[in-house]
């Protein structure tokens, strides 16, 4: 994994946003917590599936990065869950497994980005502002 540290332009719209950030390898979920908080995001950080869907539960995000495999629930499972009850929750999926079908599916089941691993910091915190960007 390639990731490169920046330095974050923290603005109020980026503070106001709550990311629910999904990863089962620590090590890259630190990182990645790490740099979109230095970016200004409020970000929560959680390691399995089931985690997932409990916080979203109880808890308004605005985005989810959702790891594909995962344990308890896989990624595609959360992201099922955040459109079977309409949430407002964007969702960007990352995987390291090959396979435009993973791809494809993610999107058909509603995700606003797919990432593969590796990937680096700017081109993941680019995919967070795209998406997290008012529709006019």
């Amino acid at each position: 994994m390639q990731l490169e540290f920046h330095k974050g332009n923290s603005g109020a719209t980026e503070r106001s946003r709550r990311i629910l950030l999904v990863e089962d390898e620590q090590g890259l979920r630190m990182v990645v917590e790490s740099e979109l908080a230095r970016a200004g995001y409020s970000v929560e950080a959680i390691g399995n599936g089931l985690d997932a869907i409990a916080r979203l539960s109880k808890e308004r995000f605005d985005l989810a990065i959702l790891d594909v495999t995962l344990p308890g629930k896989s990624g595609l499972e959360v992201l099922q869950f955040i459109r079977d009850r309409q949430m407002r929750t964007r969702v960007i999926m990352i995987t390291g497994m090959e396979g435009l079908s993973v791809a494809i599916k993610a999107v058909k089941l509603g995700a606003d980005d797919y990432i593969p691993k590796p990937f680096d910091a700017e081109y993941l915190l680019t995919s967070v502002r795209t998406v997290l960007k008012p529709k006019r």
